[in-house]
């Protein structure tokens, strides 16, 4: 009797041991969506403000810094590009020029980002050379100051399947051009301005037979 007792015992330990090690994989195979709300970049609406008053856009992220711009209690489609370092203010752009907001009167958008897919707010540049591009309806047009506006069909866009993760990789091609571009989401400066980005991109582009490497940032701000 004993010795059952002991087997039994064992096994009942045994049988509580392999539960909590099955919970501890199930909670680190968790999918992202279970707990993440966002990745920054991503659009806001302003959100708590009262009607008659404004969202105050400061040159710091302090209650007491100068004020550089304002947005209107139901302004929407505020591109929040990171965060101080208690996470109570929001990087924004205003006027050509980064900016802070309190991100408790900002709301942000839930499907700004959704796999496989371009946000049609979706702006690039880069200097040196100049370029840019963005997605209209199924192509991307992509431009220099040297030559017109050409289009490109959008063969395919690859997004991670984390929840709500504003990396892509966009393949493009038309008939004189090919394109390929991957964005990931950290602090980028177009080198020219004060303006904050979010998202860093890199362009493989294609033409005449010759390929050349393009850098430069992205924006999902409407223009």
């Amino acid at each position: 009797m004993g010795d059952d007792r002991a087997t039994v015992g064992l096994l009942a330990r045994y049988a509580t041991a392999k539960r909590l090690v099955l919970g501890i994989l199930l909670l680190a195979a968790w999918p992202a969506s279970a707990t993440q709300e966002y990745i920054l970049p991503t659009l806001f609406d302003v959100a708590g403000v009262a009607a008659n008053d404004v969202l105050n856009i400061r040159a710091a992220p302090d209650a007491s810094a100068e004020i550089i711009g304002t947005l209107a209690p139901d302004a929407r489609d505020i591109e929040v590009v990171g965060y101080d370092d208690t996470g109570r203010w929001a990087r924004i752009n205003t006027g050509g020029r980064g900016g802070w907001a309190g991100l408790r009167y900002l709301a942000y958008q839930t499907d700004v980002w959704t796999p496989g897919a371009l946000p049609p707010t979706l702006h690039c540049l880069g200097n040196e050379p100049f370029w840019s591009f963005r997605p209209e309806g199924d192509d991307i047009v992509f431009s220099t100051p040297e030559a017109s506006e050409s289009d490109m069909s959008i063969e395919q866009v690859l997004s991670t399947g984390v929840f709500r993760d504003p990396r892509r990789s966009i393949l493009a091609g038309g008939d004189s051009r090919r394109m390929s571009a991957v964005m990931v989401p950290m602090a980028c400066s177009d080198g020219m301005s004060d303006r904050s980005y979010g998202l860093d991109v890199t362009v493989i582009l294609e033409e005449r037979g010759e390929a050349q490497m393009l850098t430069g940032c992205c924006s999902i701000a409407p223009k």
